[in-house]
């Protein structure tokens, strides 16, 4: 019950003060769970990061639905997610009852502006960190190296791609990757 109850109020803390959504969210995550409370290990992180973008649904509520369930089963899982959603969902609904006059206020579009920095920065940390513990394999370096030139090269060619097809692209060089190394153990054997 207590870690029930120390997820719940991780996560209302980084659900009220991340800015910029699940991807800006991944590296308090990681600073929480892997550094600080030491519940994930890094490899179970990056796991964790890899299954929340795959599956349907806001990264952040994944993550969230994820975290809580590796450590507490469905009681830390529901916590985790009724946590990680209320404080936006207090947001949005109180910015709904003043929305027009809301938005026309100066120092309201300025901090805006202010937060999207943050938010890029925030994305870019967490993603270097992912990149910097990701195994140097010939295999990982290959990827990511396709994955860049491919986003880069869609960029310059003003090609709309979503990154959904990067992320069934690259699972599917994993299959592929594992199916040849089962193949190869099976004719050794």
């Amino acid at each position: 019950m207590k870690k029930t109850r120390d997820l719940f109020w991780t996560f209302l803390k980084i659900g009220a003060f991340t800015f910029g959504g699940g991807y800006a969210m991944v590296a308090l995550l990681e600073r929480e769970f892997v550094e600080d409370k030491q519940w994930l290990s890094r490899e179970e992180f990056l796991d964790m990061v890899a299954i929340a973008e795959s599956t349907p649904g806001p990264v952040a509520v994944n993550s969230a639905t994820y975290v809580g369930y590796k450590i507490e089963g469905a009681e830390g899982a529901a916590a985790s997610t009724l946590a990680v959603c209320l404080p936006s969902f207090v947001v949005i609904y109180l910015i709904s009852l003043v929305f027009d006059r809301f938005l026309q206020l100066s120092a309201v579009a300025s901090a805006f502006r202010g937060i999207q920095v943050c938010v890029i920065y925030l994305i870019l940390s967490a993603g270097m960190k992912m990149l910097k513990s990701l195994s140097g394999t010939a295999f990982n370096r290959i990827i990511v190296a396709g994955v860049v030139a491919a986003m880069v090269g869609c960029s310059l060619a003003a090609v709309s791609f979503s990154s959904l097809y990067y992320i069934l692209l690259c699972g599917a060089a994993g299959v592929l990757l594992y199916l040849l190394k089962k193949l190869r153990k099976e004719e050794k054997a």
